[in-house]
């Protein structure tokens, strides 16, 4: 494509015309998946894609993500009053062993992108491109974050805490997220809390260990983790409202070496999701409180901690209209779904929709001839996508942006 005349003004068909390259770079990505907030072989595949655009590139010190900003030909001059608008893209891999058996399965053992950053990456450098072949016509400013460390590794934080925000400082955000259990051509999300917080929980319950047949000489730490396992559940059905859920699952418990031996200690491992600050904060200090004063009922010492992950994803409903609008105008009035409740899962684009009002969607890569309902989810060894589905997310991404730069969330 020349990147110095105009394109287009279907987005649909400049998404069209920039898929083969897309299907290339996420396959190229696939192929050699890295896991983390330091992905520096994907950045350079990145880089290369972009080369010859006009775009200023931004790194930080704390990963290997960078932005990349366009400047739009009204948005030039010393004094310009455009609008600033973030696309984001992560591109970190999952560990684990793909068993796709795809001609462009991951090289690298125990990683794979079975979350579809590589999509997502690469959907957005495709938007780069056409964005930039319509420079000159843009009123304003697009940020490209090219992210690594989704995948529990808080790298949105990082970019953030790296200033790569801040000059210019986006007005509005916006993330797409394949999901192969949505059918291809539609975008589904909704207004509010899309995604849950997630935190990361840990208990220790120490007792007193000694012989399985003397239990009265000892304090056992495993029925007591046990009791508080129940209490758990308990506090969750009786003290957090059914309209504002709470998932707390205990998914380890760690003790003993032998059946003739009581432990002298005990480990909990758990996850706690929410869909608000307030219930967040109501769950924290329960599990706490639950966990110390059980174990002191029965004469053990508990200690537990809480490793804060990801806040609530939360969109912005001027953003989602948005987000709706654009669909609608791309594939008609089936190309968008209403998400009816919130997902569980969580994203750490909830930190860049903490900061700037934005929103987040799902888009449909189904792949063709399957049942939505039954393929492989995310984050499964089998995932695999319908790859010509990927120019609506390059057309979403460019109509979003022009849309924003030239009327904000009107």
């Amino acid at each position: 494509m020349d990147f110095t005349s105009d394109t287009a003004t279907d987005w649909s068909a400049v998404g069209e015309a920039e898929l083969a390259d897309v299907v290339e770079l996420r396959r190229a990505i696939h192929a050699d998946p890295e896991i983390g907030l330091h992905c520096p072989r994907t950045a350079d595949k990145i880089r290369a894609a972009l080369a010859g655009l006009p775009l200023e590139i931004r790194e930080g010190g704390s990963t290997t993500g960078f932005v990349a900003i366009l400047r739009g030909g009204a948005d030039r001059g010393a004094g310009s009053n455009g609008r600033t608008v973030l696309l984001r893209g992560d591109h970190d891999a999952l560990p684990m062993q793909e068993e796709t058996g795809l001609p462009f399965a991951s090289k690298v053992a125990g990683a794979m992108h079975a979350c579809g950053h590589d999509a997502h990456t690469a959907m957005l450098v495709g938007a780069a491109r056409a964005l930039c072949a319509r420079r000159e016509s843009l009123p304003g400013t697009i940020v490209f974050m090219f992210q690594p460390g989704e995948e529990g590794h808080h790298g949105a934080r990082f970019m953030i805490e790296d200033g790569l925000l801040d000059d210019p400082r986006p007005e509005a955000a916006f993330a797409l997220h394949i999901s192969p259990n949505i059918p291809a051509g539609t975008v589904v999300s909704r207004t509010g809390a899309l995604l849950a917080s997630t935190d990361t929980l840990t208990a220790t319950i120490t007792g007193r260990g000694g012989h399985a047949a003397m239990p009265h000489d000892c304090i056992d730490p495993i029925p007591v983790a046990c009791e508080i396992v129940t209490a758990l559940q308990t506090f969750i059905a009786r003290q957090i409202p059914v309209t504002d859920p709470a998932v707390l699952t205990i998914a380890k418990i760690n003790a003993g070496s032998a059946h003739n031996i009581i432990p002298g200690e005990a480990t909990m491992l758990g996850t706690l999701r929410t869909l608000s600050e307030r219930t967040r904060a109501t769950m924290r200090e329960g599990f706490v409180r639950i966990v110390e004063n059980i174990a002191a009922a029965h004469g053990a010492i508990g200690v537990a901690h809480i490793d804060p992950g990801y806040p609530v994803t939360m969109n912005d409903a001027r953003a989602t209209e948005l987000m709706r609008s654009c669909a609608v105008s791309l594939g008609g009035e089936q190309a968008w779904q209403v998400m009816p409740a919130p997902m569980m899962g969580a994203e750490d684009f909830a930190y860049v929709l903490r900061d700037v009002p934005g929103a987040m969607a799902f888009i449909g890569v189904a792949p063709e001839g399957s049942d939505a309902r039954t393929n492989p989810p995310l984050h499964n060894t089998k995932m695999t996508i319908h790859e010509d589905a990927l120019a609506l997310g390059v057309a979403m991404h460019c109509s979003l942006a022009e849309r924003f730069l030239n009327g904000g969330f009107d």
